[in-house]
């Protein structure tokens, strides 16, 4: 489903002649196909959606932290252009849940793992992230059930 919308979106922008989506758009198409020789590599079926969403995510992080080295760097026409690869990869995720509702999600996932300590918290992870894959910061989220657990 996801792999329709972004190749129907290739398309459109190259009738739109928008090259930035276009190639942004491309580079994506090209970061699935190498994400799934790598799990054929390893005996598994081509990525799911939800899988397909971890990608996404992983390619908008990597952008965050090229923009801040540009930025550092006073380069900033090449952050310009990273935070526009991030608007059009954004615009395939769910949108983000709020930090209460991360809290808030970290709370149930807590009473329904049963976690009592800190050595708990990939049981927790794993809930979460069986049920907000692309819904959430997992790195940010950690930080939150860290502190949840007592760590």
């Amino acid at each position: 489903m996801l792999r329709d919308d972004i190749n129907t979106a290739v398309k459109e922008a190259m009738k739109a002649k928008d090259e930035r989506k276009l190639s942004t758009l491309r580079m994506v198409n090209s970061t699935i196909k190498n994400a799934d020789i790598a799990a054929r590599g390893e005996g598994k079926p081509p990525l799911s959606d939800a899988d397909l969403l971890g990608v996404l995510q992983k390619m908008i992080k990597q952008r965050q932290e090229a923009i801040l080295l540009y930025d550092k760097g006073g380069r900033a026409e090449l952050a310009a252009a990273e935070r526009e690869e991030i608007a059009v990869i954004s615009g395939y995720l769910p949108k983000q849940m709020s930090e209460d509702d991360v809290k808030a999600a970290i709370s149930a996932a807590i009473a329904e793992t049963g976690a009592a300590g800190i050595k708990d918290m990939g049981k927790v992870i794993g809930a979460l992230k069986a049920k907000y894959t692309g819904q959430m910061d997992f790195a940010k989220a950690s930080g939150l059930v860290k502190a949840a657990l007592g760590g």
